[in-house]
């Protein structure tokens, strides 16, 4: 490799994990400061799930956007462009204090987050294979940590207003966009002839991805969404309902989160040593294995044990999803995206339906099951097959 690509290479990779990790602080924020939105502008509960559904249809319509518009040569407009749009828009959200301004600044906002994840993915994947080994885990980790870094600092600054909070993040993040404007450029730039590693597309599958495969790679990341949503929003009522007390069931979310993102710190070099149907599918059972089990000890501590396995075993999978998706181009990258999001967005409310007819335990082995489903299927959706 020649000096000048490999200084290329690794600004690239610099500059993919600060956008990573920069949207991952963004999007904690907004969803950790939702409560003061919700007072601010005097929602009800089902006013505050018209704004995430705007947001929602938003972010669709901008993966949608992303995937027609994130050719190699548009990558460095889109992410500067994705980036500023993005914390333009968490500022106006916080000055805004009725329905109908938060409905409209939602939606764009979900639009301009759907955009630049889209970029980053797809900038991603080219310098992934540009550097001819995996670095998507490692990118997706830094996502995690933004996102751990965010949660940090709206907890800290629970006493500050949120319109505050908003306009100092965004102030911020439009500073590091407009400082490394120049720099965007070298994630387009060229690399060697990738090499190849196991369990990964070589460069004569890299020409396509055949609908069947393409849909299956979407139906993995729906359930696997389904199961980071689930975290999210169930995670701390299931320890609520076992008695915890409010911090120990806050812990179930953060626990889950801590070990995703360790997941992903070592997932690169897992996948590298054994190759990435292997990585997803051992992950992927231990994820339904562990959270199976934490469901059934009906304790705090197989609980909280149970929910760590669940994001540590699922935390290769989207960024391995993501990389298969990728020899479609940014179009496939884009339909794997939205696939997946319907699963984020569907799946907890789901749960929910299941849970009022039967028990959250039981509703909650719904994303043991996918688990399971997906490291049944992994092999399939990841082996090296021809388009």
């Amino acid at each position: 490799m020649s000096h000048p690509v490999a200084t290329e290479l690794v600004r690239s990779r610099r500059l993919l994990t600060g956008y990573f990790a920069g949207l991952g602080v963004v999007m904690a924020v907004w969803g950790a400061r939702m409560p003061a939105v919700q007072t601010s502008a005097g929602l009800s509960t089902a006013d505050l799930a018209l704004v995430l559904l705007a947001a929602a249809l938003g972010m669709v319509i901008g993966l949608q956007m992303g995937g027609r518009l994130a050719q190699p040569a548009r990558l460095p407009a889109l992410l500067t462009g994705g980036a500023l749009a993005l914390a333009i828009c968490l500022a106006a959200l916080g000055t805004c204090r009725s329905l109908d301004s938060l409905l409209v600044m939602a939606f764009v906002f979900g639009a301009a987050h759907g955009v630049l994840d889209l970029a980053v993915n797809a900038a991603a994947v080219h310098c992934q294979n540009a550097c001819g080994r995996p670095i998507m885990a490692g990118l997706h980790a830094s996502y995690s940590l933004g996102g751990l870094l965010g949660a940090g600092v709206a907890a800290a600054t629970a006493h500050t207003s949120h319109t505050v909070l908003f306009a100092s993040v965004s102030a911020t993040a439009m500073a590091a966009a407009c400082a490394t404007t120049r720099l965007t450029r070298c994630v387009t730039a060229p690399g060697p002839e990738p090499v190849h590693h196991p369990g990964t597309p070589g460069p004569d599958e890299r020409r396509g991805l055949s609908r069947p495969r393409l849909w299956l790679l979407g139906a993995l990341a729906a359930a696997t969404l389904l199961g980071e949503g689930a975290a999210a929003d169930w995670a701390a009522i299931h320890l609520h309902n076992l008695d915890a007390t409010a911090a120990t069931s806050a812990a179930a979310f953060a626990l889950y989160s801590a070990a995703m993102a360790a997941g992903r710190l070592a997932g690169d070099g897992l996948t590298t040593r054994f190759g990435t149907p292997a990585v997803v599918r051992t992950g992927a059972a231990l994820a339904a294995l562990g959270l199976t089990a934490g469901l059934a000890g009906s304790t705090i501590a197989s609980a909280l044990a149970g929910w760590a396995a669940f994001g540590l075993g699922l935390s290769v999978t989207i960024p391995s999803l993501i990389t298969a998706s990728g020899a479609g181009g940014p179009r496939a990258v884009a339909t794997v995206a939205v696939t997946g999001y319907v699963g984020l967005l569907a799946g907890p409310a789901l749960i929910g339906a299941i849970a009022a007819l039967t028990s959250l335990p039981i509703a909650l082995l719904l994303p043991a099951l996918l688990a399971a489903a997906v490291a049944g299927l992994a092999r399939k959706a990841l082996e090296r097959t021809a388009p």
